[in-house]
């Protein structure tokens, strides 16, 4: 069946919506609507305190579970996330890894990522279709980190077996678009033995991309199982494994034109691809992730819990990417769009992570008061293993509107590897002070040994230190209704120096590759939460101080513009802002909502004193996000949705002559729950950017360059699941 979509309404594409989606089927059947939610299941790992409800958490977490990331199509976490007005993009490249900031800061993608509670490195693109659900701990992550960005925490969890042997899951999926993307995935689970006792989920998905950038093609391919052992009553064991790969051309885009000129370029055709050159290389990532969990319950209530998860991936890392203007300003696109082309290259990649965590948990009596007690103790080690050298070839000059000019040269450069190898106690303690009253207190040593040299054994650098980051909050529930809190807390991060020490390019470093002191963050926050019968929301003030970067100028020259600096800390960045969500359930209606306004600042400031006072670049003032679901009364199991974002203003130069504007988005979805031929199934159509509004998503700016990336066009996504 054919479906056109031409100039109409909101309420005329619904209908249409709803008319293609219903007419691909010939049956309708009594079905259970999906509901679009972002709650919280407890346990919710992210938190430390396992078994609390997330109504009563003195912290602010977003959860998003497999109905919204399904509902939604969500294929990396950049989609899912987005669903909260505390997130937005940072540097977030097409066809690489995700970037996000929470609340304004960057999270770092070594060491803000969890799967199953344990760390992970995120320097890799993880696949969505075996993942249950998404844990988002916003704000300063010293409660279950020892180190990270203070934004927040991110946490996969994995899909696992049904609980009980009466349900089966035989779940096939087909999908297509955005773009011309084609996927098939499959979902099986099941428990068998003589009670039961063992259970399995095995997911597998095979994805040809294409999507709306053109000339971007891959593939990608998952295969993943977990398993669990229920000993008896008192043990259970649990493991899993996921298997990734992910190849596909990259793409790089557009920048400021010319020196001196303080105009913002006219947004620009999201599908074009100005980099596109006939040798491009596909960039190749490669995953292989597993956990191993045991846990016994124990007598009077306790709980024994040890861990391990492992993961080894391998990238190939290729990028055509644009460096600016050969005959001007080194930092944007000269001002009639010429720019110069290079093709970056750095294969064999490796990155392996371990971890291991053990913890008991349970609750005593002291000074006449009941302690919910938590002791953990966790080991782990990152190496990073880099070819011995990079290769970074001048193509020659083109336009962003086509031709090229073919000047090649030829640059390789040595690369760093590095070894973080760190142990963390951790004390948590939930003191019931009265019925209604709670203290919660955290405390967590992290013991730091880190080991870096470049790849041709130069610039080696070991640095050992321990670090102690208290979390302590006092929430109060007037009512079982209501929640009201504060805490304050510290986060730990460590920061490496770009490795760049080439004086003859844009930006290079004396102090190329070597680690800087720990960066330690601290946070303030207040909420208040209360949950009806149908109806949830919160809100939440925050206030966080980082320590800044700055690159302080060692020797600049003209012929070529380049600099040499050295990195080192510079005052501190202040993020205040406040967060507003809510969730409710009418009769037919599903609403959601959420908005941030952020005060963002950088202060006291000796090398860079002209940004005192400035807002960051790429960092929006306000975030906006909204969805209404309608189920429709006439059709048992349709159900059509409109999900709204924009986002506010942000600063693409450092003190704010050129701006970016806000923007805003319109989805559409429609979802059809029927049976064919007796076999239950789901069938979505989605359209995002309804409006086909051309507009800049971001403007980050790295390695010294100044980047614009242009929002998505309108593209259109159609899926149906069969449940078997």
């Amino acid at each position: 069946m054919r479906c056109k979509f031409g100039a109409f309404t909101v309420s005329r594409l619904q209908s249409a919506i709803a008319l293609c989606v219903a007419s691909s089927s010939s049956l309708w059947a009594q079905q259970t609507p999906t509901e679009i939610t972002i709650t919280a299941e407890p346990p919710v790992w992210v938190s430390t305190f396992d078994g609390v409800p997330l109504q009563a958490l003195p912290i602010s977490v977003t959860t998003i579970n497999n109905a919204t990331l399904r509902d939604i199509g969500a294929q990396r976490v950049t989609d899912a996330l987005r669903l909260d007005a505390a997130v937005s993009d940072s540097y977030n490249l097409p066809a690489y890894w995700d970037k996000l900031s929470v609340r304004g800061f960057a999270l770092d993608n070594r060491h803000n990522y969890r799967r199953e509670g344990l760390p992970i490195s995120a320097e890799t693109i993880i696949p969505m279709d075996n993942k249950e659900r998404l844990e988002l701990l916003k704000g300063t992550s010293g409660i279950q980190s020892g180190t990270s960005s203070p934004g927040g925490l991110v946490n996969y969890v994995v899909k696992r077996a049904p609980s009980s042997a009466d349900r089966s899951i035989r779940n096939a999926t087909l999908s297509y678009g955005p773009g011309h993307n084609r996927l098939m995935a499959a979902d099986l689970g099941g428990r068998f033995g003589n009670s039961a006792d063992f259970g399995y989920r095995f997911n597998v998905a095979h994805e040809d991309l294409d999507p709306y950038i053109r000339d971007t093609k891959g593939h990608r391919d998952l295969v993943s199982l977990a398993m669990d052992w229920r000993i008896n009553g008192n043990n259970r064991l649990e493991w899993e494994f996921e298997q990734s790969h992910h190849a596909q051309i990259g793409v790089n885009f557009y920048s400021l034109l010319g020196p001196g000129t303080h105009a913002l370029p006219a947004p620009v055709d999201g599908t074009r691809n100005i980099t596109r050159q006939p040798n491009a290389q596909p960039g190749v990532f490669d995953g292989l992730t597993g956990t191993v969990s045991f846990k016994r319950q124990l007598d009077d209530g306790w709980v024994w819990h040890t861990q391990y998860g492992t993961q080894r991936l391998r990238a190939d890392d290729r990028l055509i990417y644009a460096s600016g203007c050969a005959t001007g300003a080194m930092d944007r696109f000269c001002t009639n769009g010429d720019f110069q082309i290079h093709d970056y290259r750095s294969e064999n990649e490796r990155r392996n992570t371990e971890a291991m965590q053990t913890d008991l948990r349970g609750q005593v009596w002291l000074g006449g008061l009941e302690h919910s007690v938590k002791l953990s103790l966790m080991r782990q080690r990152q190496i990073k293993q880099m070819p011995y050298a990079y290769t970074d070839n001048l193509v020659g000059t083109t336009n962003v509107n086509g031709g090229l000019i073919s000047t090649p040269s030829y640059y390789s450069a040595s690369l760093t590897d590095s070894s973080d190898y760190s142990t963390e106690i951790g004390l948590n303690d939930r003191l019931r002070l009265t019925e209604r009253t709670t203290a919660w207190l955290g405390l967590r040593h992290t013991q730091l040994n880190r080991q870096s040299a470049q790849t041709d054994g130069s610039a080696a650098k070991q640095e050992a230190r321990g670090v102690s980051t208290p979390w302590v909050a006092l929430s109060h529930q007037p009512t079982h209704r209501y929640t009201m809190y504060a805490s304050y807390g510290q986060g730990l991060e460590t920061e490496v120096v770009p490795n760049l020490s080439n004086p003859n390019t844009l930006l290079s470093y004396t102090n190329a590759g070597q680690p800087l002191p720990a960066l330690k963050s601290t946070q303030r926050e207040i909420g208040i939460k209360t949950q009806f019968a149908q109806t949830a929301w919160q809100v939440t003030w925050f206030d966080i101080t980082r320590p800044a970067t700055a690159d302080a100028p060692v020797i600049c020259n003209n012929i070529p513009p380049a600099c040499i600096y050295t990195r080192k800390i510079d005052g501190q960045n202040h993020h205040q802002g406040l967060e507003i969500s809510t969730q409710t359930k009418l009769t037919r209606w599903d609403l959601d909502a959420s908005a941030m306004r952020l005060d963002a600042k950088r202060e006291n400031a000796m090398v860079q004193t002209d940004l005192n006072g400035q807002h960051p670049i790429n960092v929006p003032k306000y975030i906006l996000r909204g969805m209404a679901q309608y189920q429709h009364p006439d059709i048992t199991g349709l159900r059509s949705g409109l999900r709204i974002s924009r986002e506010g203003e942000r600063n693409v130069t450092e003190h704010g002559e050129i701006v970016l504007p806000a923007w805003t988005t319109l989805d559409a979805t429609t979802h059809y729950d029927t049976t064919v031929n007796n076999v239950a199934s789901s069938w979505t159509l989605a359209v995002n950017n309804l409006a086909n509004k051309h507009y800049w998503r971001e403007s980050p700016k790295q390695y010294g360059q100044y980047f614009l990336y242009p929002g998505a066009p309108r593209t259109i996504r159609a899926t149906v699941q069969f449940r078997l």
